[in-house]
């Protein structure tokens, strides 16, 4: 028999859903195949859900709930929990922070900011802080879940990181010039690292394949790549195959069109001291 999984309750909104749907389930005698009938939701979307790979939307909730009437509308409870116990991110996006925590490599591109796994806390705050949804006694915790984000990158082996940037992230003033330096300079320090690789697409190529916004491909042995696509709204997952071969090609696009990784720190180095150093 195959071993399965324990999840721990306790380490967050994913892993309790996760445990209670499998919980439920087995002591209605369901399979996760016939389980996904009822919810017209595959097998296989149940038990990543019960293994806290994947989050379950509202949709999801709501059907396990009738599927399951005996739970008395649990589900649809511990989603709207999970909302408020986020961990310093909204729930759709925990998809995507497992699969950056299970990831050997991560490719990763921004037109407008710097990624998240390379922020200072500053940069992230300032960012943060703009959100217009954002309150100001939640900023504390949404900058401390970003940078924990970033333990992954200090593993005894950690994932290869991949990022490539629009050079105006480099010129667009996020907080103040004494926040831009020090992002900057953390960016060329982190670039010194033998696992990350960041790259600059130079203002002078003009007009490239990354300019319809930022994305990221993680990738985890034994399984398929899953794909993260930054929008105006709530970012989307998507693990679907032609999704994922399009952001592919476009990531390789612009690290065709990009500057060296040499090159790139020393134009991250020169922006910081002629543009945002005080001195």
């Amino acid at each position: 028999m195959p071993v399965i999984r324990e999840l721990d309750p306790g380490a967050g909104p994913l892993n309790f859903f996760g445990a209670e749907l499998r919980r439920a389930r087995t002591a209605a005698g369901l399979s996760q195949d016939q389980l996904g009938q009822r919810l017209d939701y595959s097998g296989a979307q149940v038990g990543k859900v019960e293994m806290g790979e994947r989050a379950p939307s509202v949709d999801f909730a709501r059907r396990c709930d009738q599927a399951l009437p005996e739970t008395g509308g649990l589900f649809a409870r511990i989603y709207e929990l999970a909302r408020r116990w986020d961990g310093g991110y909204p729930p759709w996006f925990a998809e995507w922070i497992e699969s950056e925590r299970r990831a050997t490599s991560l490719c990763w591109w921004e037109p407008l900011v710097v990624p998240g796994l390379l922020q200072t806390a500053d940069y992230a705050r300032a960012i943060l802080a703009a959100g217009p949804d954002t309150m100001e006694d939640e900023l504390e915790q949404m900058v401390a879940a970003r940078i924990e984000r970033q333990a992954i990158l200090d593993r005894p082996r950690p994932p290869v990181l991949l990022a490539v940037l629009d050079e105006a992230v480099l010129h667009r003033c996020v907080g103040s010039p004494k926040i831009m330096h020090e992002q900057l300079l953390h960016l060329a320090d982190l670039s010194d690292r033998p696992r990350i690789t960041i790259q600059v697409v130079p203002a002078r190529v003009g007009v490239h394949a990354g300019l319809l916004g930022g994305f990221a491909i993680a990738s985890v042995d034994g399984a398929a790549d899953i794909v993260y696509l930054e929008t105006s709204a709530d970012g989307q997952v998507a693990e679907k195959s032609s999704v994922v071969a399009q952001v592919t090609r476009r990531f390789d696009t612009l690290r065709a069109v990009a500057l060296p990784k040499d090159d790139s720190r020393d134009l991250i180095l020169k922006v910081a001291e002629e543009r945002w150093s005080s001195t």
